[in-house]
Order: C-alpha cells, then structure tokens, then sequence
C-alpha cells in the first residue's frame, strides 16, 4: 500500500530462526537414526582396530589389549603372512575393479543407447530382461555361476566336447598373463622379493586367474541393467534439439555420441563410476559362496579377508584395521575420479556447430 511504512528487516533474523527450528524438527529423526547406527558404529569399529580382541570381551572396559597401530603396522610394514594375504588382497581386487568397473559401465550405456530407439520394438520387454539379472539374488546367481564353471560343471564339459581338453582350468592358481605365455615356452618365474607390500613383481603382473575372470564376468552380467536404468534416465533428459540440429549439420552417429550425449551424461557417468568403483572394492558375497579365496588366493579380496580375520582367526581388530585401509581407499579413488571428472572451468565443450546454434 502507498501509506504503508517501509518493512524493516528486523523480523528475517525470527523468520530465519523458526525455519531453521522447523527444519531441524523434521531433519532430527534421521539425523539421529544416522548417528546411532552409522556414525557411532564406525567409532566403535575405529577403536576396535586399535585393539587386540577376540570377540569374547567387552573391548571398551579395558578388557582388550592396546596395540595401537600394530594392526596397521602388521598389514604395510612387517613381513608375515599377514601382509602377504593383504597385498595378494590388493592386488586380486585392484584387477577385478579394473576389467569390471569399464567393461559394466561401456555395456550398460550401449543397453541404455539401444533401449532408447524410438523405433526399437518391444522395448519394455527388452528393458525387462536387461535388467532382470540385477534384481535376482546374487547367493543364488553365485550359486548358478559355481555349479557352471567346477571341475564337472557344464562350462569343462563343453570345452571338452570342443577338443579343449587338459587340467581344470578355473583351478589353476597363475594368473592369464602365464596361461597365455605358457605355450611359448615363458614359464611363470620363481617368486622374488622386491614388490609393493612384499609381493613379488611376478605376482602383481599376473593378471587375474581364470576364476577372477569368471567373477568379473559374472559382476558384468549382474549390475549392467542397474546402471542401464540410470543410463537410460538421464539419455531420456538430453534436449532433443541438440541431437537434431547435430544431424541436421552432418554429424554421425559416433560424433553425435561423443559431442554431444556423453557431455550431457557427464554427471551420470561420475555417479555410475563411482557407485561401480565403490560395489567392487566391497565384493563379499560372490567371493564367500565361490571359493573363499580359492585356487592358491586368487580371488582372496580385502573385504572377505577383514571377515575371515575377525571370525575365522578371532582377531576382529585386525579385520576392522582392513575394513579401515579399505575405506580410505575406496575414498582416495573416489576423490581421484572426481578430479578426473570435474568440469574445465574456462575450456568450452566441443560441440558439432549445429549443437552450438541449438543451444543459444
């Protein structure tokens, strides 16, 4: 109103307060769900990892023995068998996460790309049957992949009938890298000290097992489709005009792609990557059903060897020191991908001109 006095602003700091009250009212259940049972559990695992405990006492009543950082200290810089099991660990997981974190996610974008095709027929079928393999359970996919691929299984038997006879591959404890070379004449090389953590360089170079690889095979299988339906969303959200006016300038298929779709997918490919890098560095389940480590701790990962620490050898602070260097690793890589990922401040994004003209 024309006779109304000018607002002052001494009522926003009330305002600003009441919200705030507000927002923590309505925040607070949750807040204090995660502090009960995410917060204050990890705590309780970072103590625990400073401590020689069984699992029979109560370890915050001064009935464990402080140790510090032995656990760590046992793990990086002692020789033993503690360190041995960690750096074979390391080095199965790191080439699992290296062969199925790319090849999952180049699988599910090429689903999502092909499902996407307004002319594609049938393509809620299609949609289903991709993604069908991600929601079954992955004991019993473990379970299926285990009976396939065993000495009897029907994977030998085919080979056989194919005239590939010889020993139980998916036994064999050497790496591809020596399966490979063996046929001319390079045989695997004694063990010799002088690799990272204690493991010999022969060791770090050989490549996943057989079984490693049918791991990764079976990981690929099951996760694309997840990653599909995130592919698929964000495929649906980029502006169609971009696309034709691309085609309209001549662009084909493979500059549309990489000028146009993947700099729009950015954000998405971050979050898949990233969500893939974390889901295999924590692999468990596939590894407990389908060998425990077996042949020779070739599928040995750091996840199953922090649960075998704690309650196979009774020694839970040397598994929750593991599930630890496990966590700033998963965190470490993650920020790394991100610095990878982040977007040029100041370098424009290549675009065919038709995408440029589309987009004032």
């Amino acid at each position: 109103m024309p006779g109304d006095a000018p607002r002052t602003g001494r009522g926003r700091p009330r305002r600003r307060l009441r919200e705030g009250a507000w927002g923590w009212l309505f925040t607070g259940p949750m807040v204090l769900v995660l502090g009960l049972f995410l917060v204050l559990p990890i705590a309780m695992a970072l103590w625990v990892s400073l401590l020689h405990w069984d699992g029979q006492s109560d370890p915050f009543n001064g009935n464990a023995d402080f140790v510090g950082l032995d656990n760590y200290r046992r793990l990086f810089t002692e020789d033993g068998l503690d360190r041995t099991l960690f750096a074979t660990s390391l080095r199965n997981t790191l080439y699992y996460v290296l062969l199925t974190v790319p090849l999952q996610t180049v699988l599910a974008l090429f689903l999502a790309i092909a499902v996407n095709q307004r002319m594609l027929r049938g393509r809620g079928a299609l949609r289903t049957v991709f993604y069908f393999p991600s929601v079954t359970s992955s004991i019993a996919v473990s379970t299926v992949f285990l009976f396939l691929f065993q000495g009897s299984g029907a994977v030998n038997r085919m080979l056989g009938r194919l005239g590939v006879k010889g020993p139980n591959w998916f036994a064999d404890p050497r790496g591809l890298v020596w399966l490979v070379l063996q046929p001319f004449g390079v045989d695997r090389p004694a063990p010799t000290a002088g690799g990272p953590l204690g493991l010999p360089w022969s060791e770090w170079f050989a490549g996943p097992s057989v079984a490693m690889c049918t791991l990764i095979l079976m990981a690929v299988w099951t996760t694309s489709g997840t990653f599909m339906l995130i592919f698929l969303a964000a495929l649906q959200d980029v502006p169609p005009e971009l696309e034709e006016a691309a085609a309209l300038d001549g662009a084909n298929r493979r500059q549309l792609l990489r000028h146009v779709t993947l700099p729009a997918l950015r954000p998405v490919l971050f979050l898949v990557l990233t969500l893939g890098l974390i889901s295999t560095w924590q692999v468990f389940d596939q590894i407990y059903v389908m060998g425990r480590g077996a042949p020779g701790n070739t599928t040995l990962t750091p996840a199953y060897l922090s649960y075998s620490a704690g309650f196979d050898n009774a020694d839970y602070g040397q598994g929750a020191a593991i599930a630890f260097v496990l966590l700033g690793l998963i965190l470490l890589l993650t920020a790394v991908q991100r610095f990878v990922l982040r977007e040029r401040d100041g370098k424009p994004r290549r675009h065919p001109k038709g995408a440029r003209r589309a987009a004032r």
